[in-house]
């Protein structure tokens, strides 16, 4: 039975049904009667691991897309990989805990754990043998016909075999550690996300079989190049000289394997002094986490699987069996070939406008534009590094800034913020660094930055001790003829010069008053014994994000009954929490039209009769990662948008510092009409039913692809 067939999807009629006047209250307070009746509505939430599952699903359908550039569709392929492995790394580890633990309780969905680890396990099957399937028989012959060959150890001619042979030899042979299982030696501690070879000997005098496990090294590429566009997988190399590895013992059969652990941390501190202890701690146990999957390749012997599964302890659930070779994270190399024909055109970022050079080949002088008026920057189609980076290097360099504060939640491994950072604080600038170094995954790098940056003089902070600082913020205060003045940037991105030509993101460079105070008044939060929870142009959470944004879907309800311009558009990574959702299934009762653009996980169950009527949700994916986040409302005819480092995660919401900003009139303007091309019906996308299932529209227009026309078009036009 279809959704909109289920009538337990319907709000039901009553007294605070849409069509009756008395739904909303005067002043905006929703009727309680609507109110109960959208939250008695069962299955109104899609189940968010499901949902994330149809993401990378989307992922998987770019590889399989025939109209792009070819090594693209590698890239995808290693993408899917990857997004596959974090997801069991952490959230299918999240719920085999909750499941032991006895935490069980029914998910927002209506379902139960162990349920939606059913429903993941047989999901992810499906897709492996897709993803298997896109590899093998659609992009391993088009790389072929252009001369790019993945080939097996059985295909190599005798050159290549003897090249093979001599980089073992020299190269492989002795990095390589054969473990052996018997009474003597236990089964190997096997990390996550390691290529192994389960390797199964027989002793030729005692006719005994014994099992040995061989790690494939990491440090090696994955792929092997034979020279002439060929390549061969590197475990195929080593266990075609298994023998060496052995010697006196006959090698029967070879299998390939690979674990995922549970690498989700924990990290319970006390007071922040500890925090960097805690986590270093944690960090080692990362290492040794509990199996959450098991891959094999299709060809592996019953009774070796049996061991692997028996010495793991891992259910049969967990097993993926599909056609080899495993792990294609390796592909990405494939993709970086030097093969412009089959890749997107090449794109550099400009300069935005009013930061270029016109007249002059010296750099624009940042604080001089920004008095002028506001930026507001897109990456990666503007320049991160002549924007945002050039913006942290000018006021480290300027004798006239007296501080500068900045957060850091990811960064680069040659950072020019953080040296920039340094040479402020060695020039005797005052800096504040916030450092949140329990940054899923950088950890280990962010400790190394915040002691890096204590060393040269920087005052390093980590935040409030139960929460993550996600926002992203800089500030430069400077001393100028007129007083102090305070010079601000709030983005949706990372401040990582590497990953800002890859994600989309927004940012605001700004030196309005209010806004400088407002981000003061933050920085004083997380730095000192401050507590000012309420801003003028600021939405902090966990104190004011999930009830500003509600505040102001009523307010568009109010608006809409009123007869006034009203509407609702947010652009986003994920939307889960469920306070926010009934809001929106509020407004789309009352008749407003609600628009979503979801990159990824979305709770949201558009177009059920009844309930969510006006809702329409499209998704984006490309060549960027679409990566900003954009609260729209149209204000009763004086719109308003917000943008900022928030997504409607509970994690976000709650647990996080994020920080969305009232943008000023004209960059306000700037990101309506990026919305306005984002839902245009002529722009392809995946509309998203009232099943949970995405579908593929026939739009004929690529959001990224016009945007980098645009911004060719701007570059064009400008004076030089």
């Amino acid at each position: 039975m279809s959704l909109e067939q289920q009538p337990d999807l319907a709000v039901v009629p009553s007294e605070g049904h849409p069509a009756d006047p008395a739904a909303l209250d005067l002043d905006g307070i929703p009727n309680p009667g609507l109110v109960a009746a959208i939250e008695d509505v069962d299955n109104r939430f899609i189940d968010r691991e499901l949902s994330w599952l149809r993401f990378n699903e989307r992922v998987l359908e770019l590889a399989e897309d025939e109209s792009l550039p070819l090594l693209e569709r590698a890239r995808f392929l290693a993408i899917f990989t990857s997004n596959l492995d974090e997801f069991f790394m952490v959230r299918v580890a999240g719920l085999k805990r909750r499941i032991a633990t006895g935490l069980a309780v029914r998910a927002a969905s209506g379902m139960m754990p162990l349920e939606v680890l059913e429903a993941i396990w047989q999901r992810t099957a499906e897709l492996s043998h897709r993803h298997a399937r896109a590899f093998h028989d659609q992009v391993i012959p088009e790389l072929n016909q252009q001369g790019i060959e993945l080939v097996r150890w059985s295909d190599l001619d005798r050159d290549e075999q003897k090249f093979c042979k001599r980089l073992f030899k020299d190269r492989i042979f002795p990095v390589l550690t054969p473990l052996a299982v018997d009474p003597a030696h236990p089964f190997p501690y096997i990390s996550g996300l390691s290529l192994n070879l389960a390797v199964v000997i027989r002793n030729p005098k005692t006719e005994k079989e014994l099992f040995a496990r061989v790690k494939v090294p990491s440090n090696f590429d994955r792929f092997v190049a034979l020279g002439n566009a060929r390549f061969v997988p590197l475990e195929d190399v080593i266990g075609a000289h298994l023998g060496r590895l052995f010697p006196g013992m006959d090698v029967l059969e070879a299998h390939t394997f690979r674990v995922t652990r549970n690498e989700d941390l924990e990290v319970e501190e006390d007071d922040a002094e500890n925090l960097l202890a805690a986590l270093e701690k944690e960090l080692l146990r990362r290492k040794f986490g509990p199996p959450v999957r098991l891959e094999v390749e299709e060809s592996i012997a019953p009774s070796v699987l049996e061991l692997l599964v028996s010495e793991l302890d891992i259910s049969p659930k967990e097993v993926f069996r599909v056609r080899g070779p495993l792990d294609l994270r390796g592909l990405h190399s494939i993709a970086d070939l030097p093969r412009d024909d089959l890749k997107y055109p090449s794109f550099v970022p400009a300069t935005h406008a009013r930061l270029a050079e016109v007249e002059s080949a010296a750099p624009v002088d940042v604080f001089k534009a920004l008095r002028r008026r506001d930026v507001l920057v897109h990456h990666p189609y503007d320049s991160f590094a002549t924007s945002v980076q050039r913006f942290i290097e000018q006021a480290a360099a300027d004798p006239h800034v007296l501080a500068i504060k900045q957060t850091l939640y990811r960064t680069s491994g040659d950072s020019p913020i953080i040296d920039a950072l340094i040479d402020a604080a060695e020039a005797g600038k005052q800096v504040l660094v916030l450092v949140e170094i329990k940054a899923r995954f950088d950890e280990q790098a962010n400790i190394r930055w915040a002691r890096k940056l204590e060393q040269a003089g920087c005052h390093v902070v980590y935040g409030l001790v139960g929460l993550k600082t996600h926002c992203k913020l800089a500030m430069v205060v400077r001393d100028e003829p007129e007083g102090i003045r305070r010079y601000t940037h709030i983005g949706t991105g990372n401040y990582n010069p590497k990953t800002s030509r890859m994600y989309e993101d927004l940012g605001l460079l700004t030196t309005d008053e209010t806004i400088g105070e407002d981000v003061a008044h933050l920085f004083n939060n997380l730095s000192g014994w401050s507590r000012k929870a309420t801003y003028d142009q600021l939405l902090v959470a966990p104190d004011s994000v999930r009830a500003g944004l509600v505040e102001q879907i009523h307010a568009e309800i109010a608006h809409h009954r009123a007869g006034r311009p009203a509407g609702i558009r947010f652009k986003a990574n994920s939307v889960v929490d469920e306070e926010t959702i009934d809001a929106l299934y509020l407004a789309s009762c009352e008749g407003v039209p609600v628009e979503l653009l979801v990159r990824g996980i979305c709770a949201v169950r558009p177009g059920v009769p009844g309930l969510s009527d006006h809702i329409h949700v499209r998704s984006v994916l490309g060549r960027f990662l679409e990566h900003s986040r954009i609260f729209s409302f149209e204000g009763g005819g004086e719109p308003v948008a917000w943008i900022g480092s928030a997504d409607l995660m509970h994690r976000n919401l709650d647990r996080r510092v994020e920080v969305l900003v009232r943008l000023p009139d004209a960059s306000r303007d700037e990101v309506r009409r990026l919305l306005d091309l984002a839902f245009a019906p002529t722009t392809q996308a995946w509309v998203l039913g009232p099943d949970g299932e995405w579908k593929r529209n026939a739009g004929v227009d690529h959001l990224q692809e016009k945007l980098i026309e645009q911004q060719r078009r701007r570059r064009a036009d400008t004076p030089r």
